[in-house]
This record gives structure tokens, C-alpha cells and sequence, in this order.
């Protein structure tokens, strides 16, 4: 099967959307796929082809950006060139060119479907009022033409507004998970680098991009409110914190806000594999603090809870679903510091009760499980196209 994904950013830029389709086109081509990824260039040091675990990355130069989307002339002209050659299309929403894909799938006769991530939210503004229209414009007529729609969770289709329009061709699939144990070495040698002492309770994880989106500030204020009466509570944030794309103005505004936290705030910087599997074993507890419907699942909580961390998350839909359907942890409402530190203190103080076994977990969350029911979508899509072709 050959089968082309389309996004707007890809590695080695870090998401949630990035990883996911990463794990999900590796897995595909480890399984004996073709896997191509039509992408930007978003830096130019990227080169524009290249082969990356077993997968074809080709990325279309940029000639500028507006807000978090990019501009591609030679976008259409790319993604024509590589069509003929695919059995099928997969989109990944949000992305301004989710609609002219999704036309020029159907013109080349190319069974396509998409799979939203989240939704888009651009900041206040007369410019990002008409920009917010233009990507809702587009992403319906990408709804309307592809074949499939999918979801990571039963319960953002539920809530979203742009999911309710194709109640009638949505598919669930969860999403792809995977990390491996830390050894020990590996987690005496992060405690070590981030002097991390057994006085320092709880130690609290966040594990995402330093984005609007994320509730940053609240968990912020919730440390603020834990530490007057743990006062050694520290919190470690993983992830990019540095020149986020779209996100520069949010960092300068919390910066003080860090800076007056000293050493209990910790940037570790963007961690992987047995790195990243000893930043959640050597937390307590972690947080995924959403604000909205841009963050439509987190990962990062199933990757937490693998590693027999429990986690604190935003009452929000599709958020909230892997501490219900594993009961490893607690869920708050959303942008509320005081219900989110009494959480992380209550998850600390009776630990026992909210770890599950790992096994547990994998049952329901895995790369395998993903690449299993997208293979079993797509092989559908094609044989109806097929079949629809030949009568």
C-alpha cells in the first residue's frame, strides 16, 4: 500500500500532531508500506527530500508564514507531481491546505481522510478574525470532500463543532503510544543532572511546548499555592521553551513569572526516548493543565502513566479520557489553579491508589493498536474505490 500524509509541520518539529504521525508512519512502513510526507520546508536547513526512518519526507519551501500557517507556492504543483503514484491520502488537521489536498485527492481519483488533532484558536485580532474564518472555510470543504473522518476519541467528537458535520462518516481510533522503561542508570543520571533530592515533594512533570493553549500560567499559580505549604515543590517542564513558532509573545509575558520562581521552575528542554521515560518516572505526578479545544487528547498523559506516573488533566473533551478509561489520575476544570494544586497534592499524598500496571495501560493505548485499525480503515477506502470504479 502507498500512502501519502499530508501536514503542515513535520520532524523535526515537536507536537503532539508531529509525534503521532511520526509513530504512525513508521509503524506503517515497518509493516511493509510505502510512506511519503508531503511537508513544509519551515527551515531552510531542512533539506526538501529526505529519507527518515524508513519513510520519504518530502518538504515544499516557505515563502512566508501567517501566524502558525505557512505560505507554499509550489505546495499544489508538489503535491500533484506525487499523487498518481498513491493509493491513498491521509490529511491531518489543522492546516490551511487541508482543502485543496482533499479536492485534488478526489480529482485524482484517490480514496482520502483526515484525522483532526484539534482545533485551531488564533489570538484576538481584526487580521486573526479573517484568517480564523478562512481555516474554517477550509477545513469544512476538506470535511465535505474526503471519504473518512477520524477522531482520536468518541468524546471530542461528541464536543466538537467541526466533528458533529460528519457524524456519518467518522471513525474513532486512539492514538499512537509508545515509551519504553528507563533503566536504572538512566534515571539515576536525569536526578542526577537536574539535582533532584528525595526532598524536593512533590516533583511535578509538564511534558509539552511552552504554548498559549497548554495553561502554563496555571500550573504557574498552582506551584504558587502548593509551596506554601510543601515549599521544596519543584516542577520540571519538558518540552520546547525557546522561540516556539507563534508562541514568542506568550513566553516574554510568563518570564517573570518563572524568573520569580528560581530553581522550583526547571526547564529540562526537549527530551526523547530513555531520556524522556526517566523524566516521568522520576516525577510523582504530571499535568496536562489545557485551556481548549486546540489539545484534543495529550499523549504525553498515557506516555506519563506507562512510566507509572498518574497524571492531573483539564476537564475538556477528549483530554479528560485516558485518566477515565484508566482511572490514573485526576481530572479539574480547565484554568483553575486552586482545584489543580489540590489534585496534584491529593494524587502525591495517596499515590497507591491512582497507579495502574503498565500492562493495563498498553491494553488500551499503542502504536500497534493504531497502525492496526488505520490499516483496516484504509484497506476499506480503497476496495470501495475500487469497487466504485469498476461498476
Amino acid at each position: 500500500m502507498r500512502i501519502l500524509h499530508v501536514l503542515t509541520y513535520y520532524r523535526p518539529h515537536i507536537s503532539g500532531l508531529t509525534i503521532y504521525v511520526e509513530r504512525l508512519a513508521r509503524g506503517l512502513a515497518d509493516a511493509g508500506h510505502q510512506v511519503t510526507i508531503l511537508t513544509s520546508q519551515y527551515d531552510r536547513a531542512l533539506p526538501c527530500r529526505e529519507w527518515r526512518d524508513g519513510v520519504d519526507v518530502v518538504r515544499v519551501p516557505v515563502l512566508a508564514r501567517i501566524s502558525k500557517g505557512v505560505l507554499m507556492p509550489a505546495f499544489g504543483v508538489t503535491l500533484r507531481r506525487l499523487l498518481p503514484s498513491q493509493d491513498l491520502v491521509h490529511l491531518h488537521l489543522p492546516q490551511f491546505d487541508g482543502a485543496g489536498v482533499a479536492i485534488n485527492a478526489r480529482l485524482f481519483h484517490k480514496p482520502s481522510l483526515l484525522t483532526v488533532h484539534g482545533d485551531i484558536r488564533l489570538p484576538d485580532g481584526p487580521f486573526n478574525w479573517v484568517v480564523q474564518r478562512v481555516i474554517n472555510l477550509m477545513n469544512r470543504i476538506a470535511g465535505h470532500a474526503v471519504d473518512r473522518v477520524v477522531s482520536y476519541t468518541e468524546d471530542f467528537a461528541r464536543h466538537s463543532r467541526y466533528l458533529m458535520r460528519y457524524r456519518h462518516k467518522l471513525s474513532i481510533i486512539p492514538p499512537p503510544i509508545e515509551i519504553a522503561l528507563p533503566a536504572p542508570d538512566d534515571l539515576e543520571a536525569f536526578r542526577h543532572q537536574w539535582q533532584i533530592t528525595p526532598a524536593q515533594r512533590p516533583l511535578i512533570g509538564m511534558c509539552a511546548r511552552l504554548a498559549t493553549e497548554k495553561g502554563v500560567e496555571v500550573l504557574v499559580q498552582a506551584l504558587q499555592i502548593i509551596r506554601q505549604v510543601r515549599p521544596e515543590a519543584r516542577v520540571l517542564f519538558a518540552g520546547p521553551y525557546r522561540d516556539v513558532i507563534g508562541e514568542e509573545a506568550y513566553a516574554r509575558r510568563l518570564r517573570p513569572a518563572f524568573d520569580a520562581l528560581g530553581p522550583a521552575w526547571t526547564f529540562v528542554g526537549t527530551l526523547q526516548g530513555r531520556a524522556l521515560a526517566a523524566f516521568y518516572t522520576a516525577c510523582d505526578v504530571t499535568v496536562l493543565p489545557s485551556l481548549n479545544s486546540t489539545e484534543s487528547f495529550g499523549m504525553v498523559q498515557v506516555e506519563s502513566m506507562l512510566c507509572g506516573t498518574p497524571v492531573v488533566c483539564s476537564d475538556l473533551p477528549g483530554v479528560r479520557v485516558a485518566v477515565q478509561t484508566t482511572g490514573m489520575g485526576s481530572v479539574v476544570p480547565p484554568g483553575d489553579a486552586p482545584a489543580l494544586a489540590a489534585a496534584i497534592l491529593d494524587v502525591c499524598d495517596h499515590r497507591a491508589r491512582y497507579v495502574k500496571p503498565r500492562a493495563f495501560i498498553a491494553q488500551h493505548y499503542s502504536t500497534a493498536r493504531t497502525v492496526h485499525d488505520y490499516l483496516q480503515l484504509y484497506d476499506s477506502l480503497i476496495r470501495r474505490r475500487t469497487s466504485s470504479s469498476t461498476s
